[in-house]
């Protein structure tokens, strides 16, 4: 089999999926289905909305435009800011997009106006994350903006939250957040559809016992493929940690490096020195590296332990016996190795649980249709 390469449960996705969708739902908080991390990967966003989530969203039009090739029909957000030189694929691929810049909005409404649709338009608010946001005291300037200009519909506003600053969300700035919209609607006058309360760092607030004010949408890539809570990485319970396995094959295996049996000359050789492995007796290269994934990102199994890491190879040692050259080693991955390795173009991608290869077009148009109402 093909490595190195990403085994990813589909069923397990779907579980995860269905688990927070019914979580939240009891606090009548739609889930958003984000497909960033796996490149807009086709079956996994299938998992997703089998999941029940609302609809999909992606901070880049090319896995969006993946998704469309592969025949989705269902809304699709672009939640990272448009370029200004992609306007016109935005409009023709997403049907709404996370804006910050009235440039920006300007063009999109001028490049629907061209394809003839309107384009939705959720403002994004700076609440503390210092990474991309309109200031809240600008924020009703911008959404009347947004209201004059034909070509773009105002339909929210929404937050990140974690994502720069690596701060989980307060009470207090999420009761902000609702207030804001309805002083938007206050001025404004439409009713926002969508109050985005940011994304899986959220989760404890979402979950939580206290009111949920206006926040009906949370945007969610980390929980559901890896199943943990991002701040502070420990596993949301009740789900999967394990739909994503990176498999790595064996090049190289030896015992315990020695010191060069030869005589060096040159006096910047003579400094030169092995890697030590430290408690391990033997240690084994894998044909994967710093090209691939992020190394730091990887869960080494158990009983051996990461050594050093090059462009195209991973040194690891061990105490036990030593895999046979061609062996297979598995790691699990967090978010940063997960994003990655599923970009890296020499790591395949294996299905397990997929239904839809058993599925005719027809039957796959009709789930995706039924998921998205």
């Amino acid at each position: 089999m093909s490595c190195p390469r990403i085994e990813v449960d589909l069923g397990k996705i779907r579980c995860n999926t269905q688990t927070l969708v019914e979580r939240l739902g009891l606090r009548e908080i739609g889930v958003t289905g984000v497909t960033k991390a796996v490149c807009g990967h086709p079956a996994i966003a299938r998992a997703m909305l089998d999941g029940g989530v609302v609809g999909l969203a992606d901070a880049r039009i090319r896995n969006v435009q993946r998704l469309r090739a592969a025949g989705f029909t269902g809304p699709i957000t672009l939640i990272r800011t448009p370029m200004l030189s992609q306007v016109d694929q935005v409009v023709q691929s997403c049907e709404a997009s996370y804006n910050t810049e009235p440039l920006i909005i300007s063009a999109l409404a001028a490049a629907a106006i061209r394809k003839g649709s309107v384009h939705g338009i959720v403002l994004m608010v700076e609440m503390g994350d210092q990474r991309d946001g309109i200031l809240p005291e600008n924020l009703a300037d911008v959404a009347q903006l947004v209201m004059q200009v034909p070509g773009v519909a105002l339909k929210g506003i929404g937050a990140n939250f974690a994502c720069l600053n690596g701060g989980a969300p307060t009470a207090f700035q999420m009761a902000a957040l609702s207030a804001l919209s309805n002083r938007i609607e206050g001025v404004c006058g439409p009713f926002l559809n969508i109050v985005s309360g940011g994304n899986s760092a959220n989760l404890p607030w979402a979950l939580g016992e206290h009111s949920t004010g206006r926040i009906n949408d949370i945007r969610l890539g980390e929980a559901i493929l890896l199943g943990v809570e991002p701040v502070s990485g420990n596993q949301i319970e009740g789900m999967h940690t394990d739909a994503f396995t990176l498999v790595a094959e064996v090049i190289e295996t030896d015992a315990r490096p020695k010191p060069f049996p030869i005589a060096l000359i040159d006096p910047t050789a003579e400094r030169l020195c092995i890697v030590t492995t430290g408690g391990a007796s033997a240690r084994m290269i894998l044909a994967i590296g710093h090209q691939d994934t992020d190394i730091r990102g990887l869960s080494m199994p158990i009983g051996s332990a990461l050594i050093g890491a090059t462009s195209d190879h991973l040194v690891i040692g061990t105490p036990r016996s030593l895999l046979a050259v061609g062996s297979e080693v598995r790691f699990r991955m967090n978010y940063n190795a997960l994003m990655h390795a599923m970009a890296a173009p020499d790591i395949k991608v294996k299905l397990l649980d997929d239904p839809l290869p058993r599925l005719s077009r027809q039957a796959q148009g009709k789930v995706e249709r039924v998921a998205l109402v």
